[in-house]
């Protein structure tokens, strides 16, 4: 994994003048060396994407299909290898790198499935009105024109993968941006999309360090915008170009409620199971990540010890190892971050239960109980391995302390009561609410997004097809009805 990797311009390889190196957080080792594309070159690749737009949208479905079906079976071929690849540069665990290839299998495939019945119109009487008589009006989708896919470092193949799977499926080309700390994961689709026979420039994989992006964003010629990554430089992208079309799924807290009737040894013991494993998987850098544990008073006292005995199972160490649970964040700077958050609360009153400490990029598994409201850790997202755990005296109130959030991504809600799922779902003000487990449960069909300052629109593949795509309207005339 040492050798130099190009990017891709347009659906060939190329390289430029300047390069970068990936290492791995967990032991500094060098995992690859990436080549950057330079102005020149991104501007060829825009230019080829803006030149492809009408021709690319005019693909037959079974030729975008085709090339999403290719890219779902090799990354199945080639599973282990990705998911040591994903393991190298991001220091995810191979257990949770297994799980994100299987997601990007998905993704790819729900995308052939949705290319070949997109877009095949809705029909509308118009003579309900005397004016309309003899009309017809049939709605179709069509590309609003190029995507920019941004994507993050947390799920380096699979996000990458829900930016330009749709993009494919829908018939709009697209430059993908992977994250500087992870590119070579995005590069390797790349890799499995050249074997396809997608239209020259309807993709690039550009590997643009950070301070080259606002050019791109600007890019007029790049009329839509899907964004993954922090609520800062989300919404000032948005909020830096506000005649453009932006997808942005940003930030979370994301609160497990534990209701007074979840309350059996054995309910107790899988909330506590599920709440330790998805506090601490990713080492805690997903935006769903369970962040807080809202439990009711009277089950409060039983599930403490029982997340504090789980979390504390939890097994960290080298992120190649089968066994790991836990592995680095994915810088030292990262780690830094999160230790002085915790420190800070600890400093204010809060009740440190467990780990707490930093040993180079990796910190442990934490739990604190009783965080104060105006602590760091409180307010913001901590994307790290820390849990909060607070007790409260009614539904009422547990949901009200959900909503006690500038995010609003998901939230879990551990019940038998289905009249409180239901009141969950009409009260809580998140884009979903995952009832009987964790706020970490996705499924990437589905749609996925926040309210709040949690985002907009929403990503799972047919959803972000429509975010890609705007409604056009044929109306037929003399027609007999």
């Amino acid at each position: 994994m040492t050798s130099t990797h190009a990017f891709w311009l347009a659906g060939r390889q190329a390289t430029g003048e300047d390069t970068l190196d990936v290492t791995s957080p967990w032991d500094g080792r060098l995992v690859g060396t990436v080549s950057l594309p330079t102005d020149a070159q991104v501007e060829d690749a825009v230019a080829a994407a803006h030149a492809v737009v009408d021709e690319f949208a005019a693909t037959p479905a079974h030729v975008r299909a085709a090339a999403l079906d290719h890219v779902s079976r090799r990354l199945v071929e080639r599973t282990e290898e990705i998911a040591r690849l994903i393991s190298a540069e991001n220091g995810k665990p191979l257990k949770w790198a297994r799980g994100e290839v299987g997601r990007a299998v998905s993704v790819f495939r729900f995308a052939a499935e949705e290319a070949r019945r997109f877009n095949a119109g809705d029909a509308q009487r118009l003579d309900t009105d005397a004016g309309g008589t003899g009309r017809l009006a049939l709605t179709r989708r069509f590309p609003r024109g190029v995507v920019l896919g941004i994507a993050p470092f947390n799920f380096p193949l699979n996000l990458c993968a829900h930016k330009i799977a749709p993009a494919i499926a829908a018939g709009a080309p697209i430059i993908l941006k992977p994250a500087p700390a992870t590119p070579l994961s995005g590069l390797l689709i790349g890799e499995l999309l050249a074997e396809t026979d997608l239209p020259a420039g309807a993709w690039s994989v550009l590997p643009v360090p950070n301070d080259r992006m606002p050019a791109l964003v600007q890019d007029e010629r790049l009329p839509v915008i899907s964004f993954t990554g922090s609520d800062k430089v989300g919404f000032a992208i948005m909020d830096s170009v506000p005649r453009k079309h932006c997808t942005l799924e940003l930030g979370g807290n994301g609160a497990a409620v534990v209701l007074a009737d979840y309350a059996s040894d054995q309910d107790l013991d899988w909330a506590a199971a599920r709440i330790a494993t998805f506090s601490n998987y990713q080492g805690g850098q997903s935006c769903i990540s369970v962040q807080r544990v809202i439990a009711d008073a009277t089950v409060y006292e039983r599930l403490v010890p029982r997340i504090v005995a789980a979390v504390e199972a939890q097994v960290t160490g080298d992120p190649q190892d089968d066994a790991t649970d836990v592995g680095p964040l994915v810088s030292e700077d990262a780690a830094k971050r999160v230790e002085s958050w915790v420190d800070e609360a600890v400093r204010a009153g809060a009740q440190l239960l467990a780990g707490g400490k930093r040993d180079g990029a990796s910190y442990a598994p934490t739990v604190l109980a009783e965080v104060p409201e105006d602590t760091t850790l409180a307010c913001e997202e901590v994307f790290g391995p820390v849990l909060t755990l607070r007790r409260v005296e009614s539904e009422k109130e547990a949901f009200e302390r959900v909503n006690d959030s500038k995010y609003g991504l998901q939230a879990g809600v551990f019940t038998h009561d289905l009249k409180a799922a239901f009141r969950a779902h009409r009260v809580l003000e998140v884009g979903g609410v995952v009832v009987g487990d964790v706020p970490s449960y996705r499924a990437d069909q589905m749609p996925y997004g926040g309210a709040k300052q949690s985002g907009v629109g929403r990503e799972g593949v047919r959803y972000a097809m429509d975010d890609y795509t705007y409604e056009r309207v044929l109306v037929l005339t003399g027609l007999d009805l």
